[in-house]
This record gives structure tokens, C-alpha cells and sequence, in this order.
């Protein structure tokens, strides 16, 4: 029992330490097998009716029409078996969960997120696989951590481990994972934190490398051939990426709100449809991105056919997502970027001499998108370097990712749209500074332990206690009013610096084990004075205290003591 609780008031320090590193790289594998089991779930259920993994193409246009409207059913009667509030779920929900619950995920949001977003994708919708394996990397690792009754801080840790083992999972993109966090989920360096997310984020990528193998499904663009001569086209493309961009967030954001004001099933119902009648059309719309962006590296495809795809795609995502349909967007952002990019590469060649690469400037296309739509430029140019396998398009990536983002945020402000969902579905993302700042910090791992105990005192007792009580000591008493126990904190205070100290008492407050200053400073904020007693399971059990000065001295020192 000793060693468990040194073990979690070592978790509550924001250190860099090895129980926190072998609890990542556990949650990280976790993690990637429950998105490898995702994974099959998808692909087994397609291999009964698609000659190949995404291709809608080889369906009926009758049945490409049918097939959502068949997901939508199925996936709502599953929402009709967990209760329709619990739906939400994506990459939005775990930032909403992240501040407001340290990363603790509801159950049967996990389960919605898991069958949901399965049927989803094996329906065709225009939805990705890393937005499920986001949620469900975080609900793993958090799981863990809940079960171990750790500090919440380090559960929020635990959470961000899983996911980016999640997404190093989905995409053998363990550098973009990595970034991918702290950019866009934590949106925060810290180093105590950055290593245990590399572990997992390996943990992830080995996990499903030794089951599906090294390569992954973007393995088939070929070397670039990019050069000097091609980076004003490349800067017109980014500037044209910064417009979609633009467009495809402020519409999606759209729908979301003004959808919002109608139940979930006439919702989910108007994306099958839709979905269906776009797929009956335009069959390489469907799906998440493969079949998209195999479809646009077609030599000789016409320019009409290539933006006919454009737009579908754009329109299928935009409304799959916004009328609620569970899935990841990261999945067609990429195979949005991917058309465009190409689309970029056809009208190139009316005005430039040489050959033009289609496959470069898809790359360029989905690096530029991704890092614009998102506002995750660092993320999209590692997730795009480790897609191709290729160093070399570093330099042009950055002029597409840098035209694209600074024109679509300085001329449309265009923001993240995971920022913008969070807001337009009103769920909180944010904290104070002050409760970021001590939120990194359980309760447990600072607590004063140094009490004198004294169990239903008299007056005689406590005077005696207070004349003998050691510098360092607190005097804590413990009494019974109307069977509730309550500890009492006798604490010495100046109110001028010559005066004699005085005795005041307080009654602390009860706090979780698990909570962190964050939540100590909120309990005593308002009185300034006091404190509260740090509890396990029993609330008539004290481990320890923490003191409202104790968490004046961190604000104004930075430092605990």
C-alpha cells in the first residue's frame, strides 16, 4: 500500500519519470489494439461486398445509394441502445473532455464511437479512421489510469499517450503523432509530458507495423521531382488551398449550427441520403480518402471530372460531419487536399514547360489543406514527410503549408476547426491560466503531511496540543456534529507583520486523492484562507492536508515546496 501511494505522488509531480513512461507505453499498446481490432472490424465487413478495400466503384449505383442509408439505420438504432446523448464523440469531444474531465472518456460515448464510426465507414461515408482512433486511444489509456486510481493529472498525461498511439496507429505516422498532440490537443510543449507521448506513439506504430506491416496505404507516390522552377506554382497553391479551406470550415460549421435545432434521426437520415445520392454519381467520393485519391493520380484525367470529384467530396464530408455522423475528418481532409492538389497540377502544365508531377502536387495538396483546415502546420508537414517516406519535400511543403495558412487565417480568419466546432456546439475547451497552471499538479504529491491528529478534543486539549506542537506540524481535529465527520485546522496568522500571531480555525474541506491543486484552488478561492484534507476512499480518513497559502506561495513562486 506504501509503494502504490509513493507511486501516485510521484505521477502527481509534473517530472519526467519512468512510471509514467512504462504506464504510457501500456496505455500506447492498448491503445493500438483496440484501433487494430477497429481496423479489422471495418475491413472484415467490406471484404464481404467490395472486390477491394474502398472501392465503391465496384457496387451498383443503386446500391452505392442504398448502402448509407442502410449505415445511418444501423447506426442509429445503436445510438437508440445507448441513450442519444451519448453520440458525441471525435477528436472535438476528447478536447471538450480533456479540460473539463481530464481526459476521462463516458463509456458509452466509447461504444458509439467504436460501432458508430465503424458502420459509418464501412457505409462510405466521407469520414476518417483517425477521429474514432483518437477517441479511443484516449479512452483506453484514461481507462487505465481511472482503474488505478492515479492523479488526475496523470491521467490527463495517460490520455494524450493514447492518443497518439491512436493516431500513430491509424497511419504509421509516429513523428506526426507526436506533433499532432501537443499541436492541436494539448497545444502545449512540456517535456514531462512530450516523452511519455513518443512512447506511446512508438508503442503505437510498432503494435500495427508488426501486423499490417512497415508500409502503409500512402506508400504508392512516387519520388518527387520538384524543384526551384515550381515553387511559385506551389505558392499559388497554397493560396488556393487557404480559400478551400476557408470554405470548407465555415460551411461545415454551418450546417452544424443550424442543424443543431432538429433530433438526431432526421439528421443522420438527410447524410445517408445525401451520401447516397452524391455516391450514385460520383462513386470515388466515398469513403474516407483511398479511393479519392487513387482515382485523381489517373493519368489524363480531365480537369472537369477532377473538380466534379472536388466538389462531391468537399459536399459529402461537409454534410456527413455536420449532421452528425460519427467519424474523423482528418481522413478527407487529406483527400480533399489530395484533389485539389492535383487539380492544381493539371492547370500547371497550361503554363509551365516540363513535366508535372501529379503525385507531388497531390502531396503538396493534402500538406497544405490539412495544415490550413486545422491549424497545424508542423503536424501536417511531418505527417505528410512520413506518408511519402520522402525528406526531400520538406522545403515545398513549408511554401504551400505557409501561403496556405497565412492567407486563409490573415485574410478570411479562418481558425482550427476542431476550435470551431468545440464553440459553435458550446462545449467548453478552455481554463483560466491560473487553473492550467495548477491543474498539472496532484493534490496528493504536494499534500503536508505533518498533522497532529487529536480525536474529539476538549478546549484543555487543544491548548495543551497548540503550546507543544512542532514548527513544521499542523493541528488537526477531528469531531462528529450531527453524525458528519469534519476535521478542524488550527492555523497561526499575522495580520501585521509585528503582531502577535493568532489561532484561527478552519474546517478544511474533503478532496479526492486523485484531484488536482486545480480543484483545491477552486474549492477555497472565494475565502482565501483555510484548506482541505486530502482523502482516499474513506472521507473520515485524512492523508494530508494543502493550505490556501500553500497554493498562494506556487502561484507567486512557481515551484512547489
Amino acid at each position: 500500500m506504501k509503494t502504490i501511494i509513493q507511486l501516485k505522488k510521484r505521477l502527481a509531480l509534473p517530472q519526467t519519470s519512468w512510471q509514467l513512461c512504462l504506464l504510457a507505453a501500456i496505455g500506447g499498446f492498448a491503445s493500438a489494439m483496440l484501433v487494430v481490432l477497429f481496423i479489422f472490424a471495418i475491413e472484415g465487413v467490406q471484404s464481404f461486398f467490395l472486390s477491394e478495400k474502398e472501392d465503391y466503384n465496384s457496387l451498383t449505383p443503386l446500391s452505392r445509394f442504398q448502402l448509407p442509408i442502410i449505415g445511418a439505420v444501423a447506426i442509429l438504432f445503436f445510438a437508440w441502445l445507448t441513450g442519444y446523448k451519448y453520440i458525441r464523440s471525435g477528436i472535438p469531444f476528447v478536447l471538450h473532455r480533456l479540460k473539463i474531465a481530464n481526459g476521462v472518456m463516458p463509456f458509452r460515448n466509447t461504444v458509439n464511437q467504436f460501432i458508430g464510426s465503424a458502420i459509418a465507414l464501412i457505409a462510405g461515408f466521407s469520414v476518417g479512421r483517425e477521429g474514432p482512433a483518437v477517441h479511443l486511444g484516449a479512452a483506453c489509456s484514461s481507462y487505465i489510469g481511472n482503474k488505478l486510481n492515479l492523479p488526475y493529472n496523470a491521467i490527463r498525461s495517460l490520455s494524450a499517450c493514447g492518443i497518439a498511439a491512436g493516431i500513430a496507429a491509424c497511419f504509421n505516422t509516429p513523428v506526426a503523432a507526436v506533433l499532432f498532440v501537443m499541436e492541436v490537443i494539448l497545444r502545449e510543449y512540456k517535456v514531462h509530458i512530450f516523452i511519455p507521448v513518443m512512447i506511446a506513439a512508438i508503442v503505437g506504430s510498432m503494435t500495427t507495423s508488426t501486423i499490417f506491416g512497415p508500409t502503409h496505404e500512402f506508400g504508392y507516390f512516387t519520388a518527387i521531382t520538384l524543384n526551384t522552377d515550381h515553387y511559385l506554382a506551389l505558392a499559388l497553391l497554397g493560396l488556393v488551398l487557404g480559400v478551400i479551406a476557408f470554405v470548407f470550415n465555415r460551411y461545415l460549421i454551418l450546417v452544424i449550427k443550424h442543424s443543431a435545432r432538429f433530433h438526431i434521426v432526421p439528421r443522420i437520415l438527410t447524410a445517408a441520403f445525401i451520401t447516397g445520392a452524391l455516391g450514385y454519381a460520383v462513386p470515388y467520393a466515398m469513403g474516407t480518402d483511398l479511393s479519392a485519391i487513387n482515382f485523381s493520380l489517373q493519368n489524363n484525367l480531365e480537369l472537369q471530372l477532377l473538380l466534379g470529384l472536388l466538389v462531391a467530396k468537399v459536399l459529402m464530408t461537409i454534410f456527413a460531419l455536420g449532421l452528425g455522423i460519427p467519424g474523423g475528418i482528418i481522413g478527407p481532409i487529406l483527400g480533399i487536399g489530395a484533389i485539389a492538389g492535383t487539380c492544381g497540377s493539371v492547370i500547371a502544365t497550361y503554363f509551365m514547360t516540363g513535366d508535372i508531377s501529379a503525385s507531388d502536387f497531390a502531396l503538396m495538396g493534402m500538406a497544405g489543406f490539412m495544415a490550413a483546415t486545422l491549424n497545424a502546420p508542423l503536424a501536417a508537414l511531418l505527417c505528410v514527410v512520413e506518408m511519402s517516406n520522402q525528406i526531400e519535400i520538406i522545403v515545398p511543403a513549408m511554401i504551400v503549408i505557409t501561403s496556405a495558412c497565412v492567407f486563409s487565417g490573415q485574410f478570411f480568419g479562418n481558425r482550427s476547426i476542431f476550435i470551431m466546432q468545440l464553440e459553435v456546439q458550446g462545449l467548453p475547451y478552455r481554463r483560466p491560466p491560473i487553473e492550467k497552471s495548477l491543474q498539472r499538479i496532484g493534490v496528493i504529491g504536494v499534500m503536508d503531511e505533518n498533522i497532529t491528529l487529536l480525536q474529539q478534543p476538549d478546549d484543555e486539549t487543544i491548548a495543551t496540543a497548540l503550546s507543544n506542537l512542532a514548527p513544521l506540524d499542523n493541528l488537526i481535529c477531528k469531531i462528529t456534529v450531527d453524525e458528519q465527520t469534519q476535521f478542524i485546522f488550527y492555523q497561526q496568522s499575522l495580520a501585521n507583520i509585528d503582531d502577535e500571531p493568532t489561532i484561527e480555525k478552519h474546517t478544511l474541506l474533503p478532496l479526492s486523492s486523485q484531484s488536482t491543486l486545480a480543484e483545491a484552488y477552486l474549492l477555497l478561492v472565494k475565502t482565501r484562507t483555510g484548506g482541505v484534507y486530502i482523502h482516499q476512499d474513506n472521507p473520515d480518513e485524512i492523508m494530508g492536508i494543502i493550505s490556501f497559502d500553500y497554493i498562494r506561495s506556487y502561484l507567486l513562486k512557481g515551484k512547489t515546496y
